[in-house]
């Protein structure tokens, strides 16, 4: 007799949504979630982030590989779960406020071509990709796709436009890509990679959009490249006229590294609910660097003490983004479901055990 799940699959119950799906045995909760269109969320898919981590009230999962950083040993005891490698052993209850109604669009594979690229600073190259015609991408602002390369290796990159914006012909599907020096994919966007050539890709994917439904006012934090998927939430405000207050606080080491910064200061000028707060980590004297010091993410707490009716969209290096919540939740009274994040996990960040 055979062990595993019945062939019917067993049955996860999202609380307290009510969202119900079926998870078969050979597939992990978060794969079967997205197959059916259920909006739990999620990061990197590989147990290095910890944007899956919810609580299972009940049942039983078998917890594969994963880093002790994205879930550890005390939380395991304490009946968390990353789905994005548990598998069902029996009927299981899981909470995740963060469950929407949304209506999740189909993740298809299809291929692209390079339209475009366009160097943003010394380090971040813009890359359009031309969709296959009348097959346009549909996405959330702020979801990102994979790039599937030879092998079957994938590479994660958000969006950094708007859906909106495709419907303009020849504008494509935007994304930033910082050279990562030795790393297979970003050594050929700044090395060989010309115009016209083909790529594969599959998506959408992610659990970071605006939550409509909703009028706090919003914290936007970003780190380097994490400003992609964030360019895409301001985009999208903008076009559905949403006047809710926003302030971004985008980080880097070096005032280069803030490589929009033209682009949003020209965005606040037709957008008076937008606020900007650039914050430079490692300036040099030849920077002549006059604005906010330091960690970004405090930076936001010197401003804002008080974040319990706010809700914050964090985006950037796994490091970062774990600061913001352990801080923002632990110190600064955000609820916890207020608090939406894609954490940029590395090759080299997916290494670390």
């Amino acid at each position: 007799m055979s062990s595993g799940a019945p062939e019917a699959g067993f049955s996860i119950t999202v609380e307290p949504s009510g969202r119900n799906f079926v998870a078969h045995g050979d597939e992990t909760i978060l794969a079967a979630a997205i197959r059916q269109g259920i909006g739990l969320p999620y990061g990197c898919k590989d147990g290095a982030c910890g944007s899956c981590k919810c609580k299972k009230l009940s049942g039983e999962v078998e917890i594969g590989a994963h880093q002790s950083k994205a879930l550890s040993a005390e939380e395991q005891i304490n009946g968390y779960v990353l789905t994005c490698c548990s598998k069902a052993k029996t009927d299981v209850v899981l909470e995740s406020r963060q469950v929407t109604e949304a209506g999740a669009f189909p993740v298809r594979k299809m291929p692209v071509r390079v339209q475009a690229l366009t160097q943003l600073s010394h380090d971040v190259m813009a890359i359009r990709l031309q969709m296959p015609a009348g097959e346009p991408l549909q996405f959330h602002a702020g979801q990102y796709i994979e790039f599937i390369l030879q092998g079957g290796v994938r590479r994660s990159y958000s969006m950094a436009n708007a859906p909106h914006t495709l419907a303009q012909p020849g504008t494509g599907v935007e994304l930033h890509v910082r050279h990562m020096p030795g790393g297979r994919f970003t050594d050929h966007v700044f090395g060989a990679m010309k115009e016209k050539e083909i790529l594969r890709i599959e998506g959408p994917y992610g659990s970071f959009f605006l939550r409509e439904d909703s009028d706090k006012p919003v914290v936007l934090l970003a780190s380097g490249t994490g400003f992609a998927p964030i360019k895409a939430l301001i985009e999208h405000m903008a076009h559905k006229s949403i006047t809710r207050p926003v302030v971004l606080y985008w980080g880097g080491r070096r005032p280069e590294d803030l490589y929009m910064d033209d682009w949003l200061r020209e965005r606040m000028a037709s957008m008076p609910n937008l606020r900007y707060v650039p914050v430079v980590s490692n300036a040099v004297p030849e920077d002549n660097w006059t604005g906010r010091t330091g960690f970004v993410h405090l930076a936001v707490l010197e401003d804002i003490p008080d974040l319990s009716g706010y809700q914050v969209y964090a985006c950037g290096a796994p490091i970062v983004v774990d600061s913001a919540r352990k801080d923002y939740v632990g110190r600064a009274g955000l609820p916890d479901e207020e608090f939406f994040a894609d954490a940029f996990t590395t090759e080299a960040d997916k290494a670390i055990p």
